[in-house]
């Protein structure tokens, strides 16, 4: 009787549907971009900027720590891979946490994580401890890599989603570059010190991450699905333009949660805690949402079986390989390439609203296979060349620059942008746990090996792997991820709709949202 009702109410939306998009498109509403709503996605999304520090800075710190401590090459990918294997865990436990206590605390929990993990390991006497610390960060690194995503979606509206969404991963590669500028200013420090400060350095952003989440509200869906409707609507107040906005968009979200959960969002629902969600996105999917764990599983998947992780984490080692060997030199090379990186993400940042989500993805992975393909036979030429021409030095560390350009331009911002839309509302953090968990996985195999494999192949053999599944995985992209740009995320959520489900007239998540 309740889905009834629900639906019967959404019917009665067509009138407020059709008047919603005419106060759109006459230039009263949205235009540009509520500032509130700006300050709230690049508070929420500044825990990247730990995380892509992180991997910046311990591209150069390990070959200290390695010295330093006395280490071998496996415990070096040990140390190095164990980020992405323990975010596994910080993955999986995000989706049901932020389910229980809310967007904006799991994002203050992952930045207390974060600055426990930074402290371990500034401080760590021993490997041993070095690697608990990095162990405590991976797992902060899967709740940001969730949450920040989600969140940013869930306050946006449709027309700056794929800009706002894709602040966190502004963030990561902003944190990034400033690793590789942090390894090259302290790179003249004694060996006992220097990565101490590259790695404890980090605890100065969480910080101020954590009094930075105080300023930010609740996600007014999680608060409507919680049946808090009037805290989302002062919440929505905020983030609109105006309070008929405001109005809009809450009915809109009600009964959209309403149709979601099969029944009206009331206070009733305030114990709900996404209890079910795993069952039926692992066990009992429908059709829909099968389609939408493909697409979410197989971007993730392919993001980290690129190997852009582990040109990020063991770029130094690519480099001595071609012939540079001063430390100082190879840092300088980093900073280059992490400067290419941000320009690119800038540009996906600003143009992905404009030109569409799957144009950027499909140039990135393309451009992608050309660089590692470029890349692995100018390995190849050196590895049977005793001169090392210097051309062919310079071709190779084109070839990373763009190898990690491309990513940054597609895979790297498409995916949380993608990823934390195509869910509908009910198993949007839990789903999304899910598709960022295989990415922490995948990225942690590929981290682990790396060296062992190139050992046995060569690094230009890897390159020419990684080639080979960035072509698969383009077409990939290609058959199985619709367009989604412009679109609410019902909106999103309908393309995955049986087709015959979207001629019926059956809105269910095909409800207009501002």
């Amino acid at each position: 009787m309740a889905a009834k009702e629900a639906q019967m109410d959404t019917n009665e939306m067509d009138s407020q549907q059709q008047s919603a998009a005419v106060y759109v498109k006459s230039g009263n509403g949205r235009n540009g971009l509520n500032k509130y709503t700006l300050l709230c996605a690049l508070l929420a999304s500044t825990n990247s900027i730990v995380l892509g520090y992180d991997a910046g800075v311990m591209s150069g710190a390990v070959l200290y720590i390695k010295e330093n401590l006395n280490i071998t090459s496996v415990q070096v990918e040990i140390l190095v891979g164990s980020l992405s294997v323990l975010s596994l865990i910080g993955s999986l436990a995000s989706g049901k946490t932020s389910d229980y206590i809310g967007r904006r605390y799991t994002i203050a929990l992952a930045a207390a994580t974060f600055l426990v993990g930074a402290l371990l390991m500034g401080f760590a006497p021993t490997f041993s401890m070095l690697l608990v610390g990095r162990i405590v960060t991976g797992i902060g690194a899967g709740y940001s890599l969730m949450i920040s995503p989600v969140y940013t979606a869930e306050i946006s509206p449709a027309m700056k989603r794929g800009f706002l969404t894709s602040l966190p991963e502004v963030f990561i590669v902003s944190g990034i570059l400033l690793g590789y500028i942090v390894n090259y200013s302290l790179s003249g420090l004694p060996q006992n010190i220097n990565w101490r400060l590259m790695l404890g350095l980090a605890a100065i952003p969480a910080v101020a991450i954590g009094f930075g989440v105080t300023a930010i509200p609740e996600s007014p869906r999680w608060l409507v699905i919680k049946g808090r409707t009037d805290e989302a609507k002062r919440v929505l107040v905020k983030i609109s333009d105006s309070c008929q906005e405001a109005e809009l968009r809450l009915s809109e979200i009600t009964k959209a949660a309403a149709m979601d959960l099969g029944q009206p969002t009331t206070s009733n629902n305030s114990n709900w805690r996404g209890k079910g969600v795993w069952r039926e996105l692992l066990l009992r999917p429908s059709r829909p949402v099968r389609r939408i764990l493909v697409a979410a599983i197989g971007i993730n998947f392919f993001m980290q079986a690129s190997g852009n992780d582990a040109v990020l984490y063991y770029c130094p080692e690519v480099f001595k390989d071609a012939g540079i060997h001063s430390k100082r030199e190879l840092f300088g090379v980093t900073v280059m390439m992490g400067a290419a990186k941000a320009c690119c993400v800038l540009i996906s940042a600003l143009y992905s609203d404009r030109f569409g989500r799957r144009p950027i993805l499909l140039l990135g992975s393309i451009g992608m296979a050309v660089s590692a393909a470029v890349l692995g036979l100018g390995s190849k030429f050196l590895e049977h060349s005793e001169t090392k021409p210097l051309w062919v030095v310079i071709v190779c560390i084109v070839a990373v620059c763009a190898f990690v350009a491309f990513f940054s331009l597609g895979l790297g911002m498409i995916t949380w942008v993608y990823t934390s839309e195509i869910f509908p509302l009910r198993l949007r953090a839990q789903g999304t746990a899910l598709a960022v968990s295989v990415n922490r996985l995948v990225s942690g195999v590929v981290s682990m090996t790396f060296l062992t494999i190139s050992d046995k192949i060569t690094f230009g053999g890897m390159f020419f792997v990684f080639s080979g599944i960035l072509v698969v995985g383009s077409v990939f992209f290609y058959f199985f991820l619709p367009e989604t740009k412009n679109k609410s995320l019902e909106e999103v959520c309908a393309l995955f709709e049986d087709k015959d489900k979207k001629n019926d007239g059956q809105r269910g998540l095909q409800i207009r949202e501002i």
